[in-house]
């Protein structure tokens, strides 16, 4: 399973949408994520559960989100003190809450002696236990500012990398963003790049929306798969500004809308004179220099006649159009089995994206 698009991390349920799985779906639909991380544990302990209940509060979130066909992933940062104790719950989590995906946030604790020993047996517990489950690891954005973190024992094991590309204190995310996929370009082992940017404020900084439209940008350009926010429950409330612009962003833009002469062009050459009249209002005009039509069956019959009798097995290429809102004008030249078209011109006049007027002008060589 691959990741991609848009996602935020959820720090504390009970503080995003109040908890309420439906609330919590609306949001990710609006804002078009195409996954969620929740935190499912803390060093040696699960979290995000209801202490007074002892109920899970992710399990029904979860649920939601794949209802909605939102992957969940599940994240988790770990201390290395005990990583033994820390792949047993990591392990204990996955498999009650089934999720997509599992992030390993392993930060300043990680960079204390010993500890590549420490991640070297959390990953293959972990691995061991659950083989082909997607990993990643949240970490440092400038692995050269932090050599002391064992990131080969941990990339071995992953199959993303989710740096942290935090610019706090600054708005340069391009050039953050830059760094941090030539540094880890660097290392071996490599692996694809989803980068997560801040949703947060750190003192009386925070980020703008021109720098948050920025790091996305950066993102695409740089032809990277996808990219993170952290997190969800403190941008909502501190920076609904920020949560707004991520929702807004478009991450694949859909397709532009043919214009109305591509699809007339495109139903000429179908030669189905229903596929041509489909793109007319019902009581649409139609007029030649011979005669002019009206109606839904009359276009069908002319359309017939023009395919069969006209210029059977016929080929139309436009050769250029012109105008805008409610009027178009274009030439074209026709090819068939019984003459040509080397003069076409014709103008649409246009209601609501249909063709209530077409004049036409051509003349048949044989």
């Amino acid at each position: 399973m691959s990741i991609e698009g848009k996602g935020f991390f959820i720090w504390k349920i009970r503080d995003a949408e109040g908890g309420d799985p439906a609330k919590i779906v609306t949001a990710a639909q609006a804002g078009g994520f195409t996954h969620v991380l929740l935190k499912i544990a803390d060093g040696q302990y699960a979290y995000n559960l209801d202490r007074n209940s002892n109920s899970d509060l992710l399990a029904p979130v979860v649920d939601a989100l794949h209802t909605a066909g939102i992957d969940a992933w599940g994240w988790h940062y770990v201390y290395g003190y005990n990583p033994a104790a820390e792949a047993n719950i990591a392990i204990q989590r996955l498999q009650q809450l089934k999720l997509d995906g599992y992030v390993i946030d392993a930060e300043i604790e990680y960079k204390q002696p010993g500890r590549v020993n420490a991640a070297r047996h959390y990953m293959d517990r972990l691995r061991r236990a659950f083989p082909n489950l997607p990993m990643a690891l949240s970490s440092y954005r400038f692995p050269s500012y932090h050599p002391q973190l064992p990131w080969k024992e941990f990339l071995d094991k992953v199959d993303y990398n989710m740096p942290q590309v935090y610019w706090e204190k600054a708005h340069n995310p391009e050039p953050q963003v830059q760094r941090t996929l030539r540094e880890f370009e660097a290392k071996s082992p490599f692996r694809p790049v989803i980068p997560t940017g801040p949703a947060y404020r750190a003192g009386r900084w925070a980020p703008s929306v021109d720098d948050t439209n920025k790091f996305m940008d950066t993102v695409k350009a740089n032809n990277l798969k996808g990219a993170n926010f952290f997190s969800w429950d403190e941008c909502r409330r501190d920076l609904p500004q920020i949560w707004d612009t991520v929702s807004g962003y478009q991450w694949n833009p859909p397709p532009p809308t043919a214009d109305i002469v591509d699809n007339y062009f495109a139903a000429l050459n179908s030669r189905d004179p229903v596929k041509v009249n489909n793109l007319y209002l019902p009581g649409a005009v139609h007029t030649t220099f011979v005669h002019t039509v009206q109606g839904s069956e009359a276009l069908r019959a002319w359309y017939s006649n023009l395919f069969t009798q006209l210029l059977p097995e016929p080929t139309f290429t436009l050769t250029g159009a012109s105008g805008k809102g409610n009027s178009r004008h274009f030439t074209w030249t026709a090819a068939s089995t019984k003459g040509k078209v080397s003069n076409g011109s014709d103008t649409f006049g246009l209601l609501d994206g249909k063709i209530a007027y077409h004049y036409s002008f051509f003349h048949v060589s044989r």
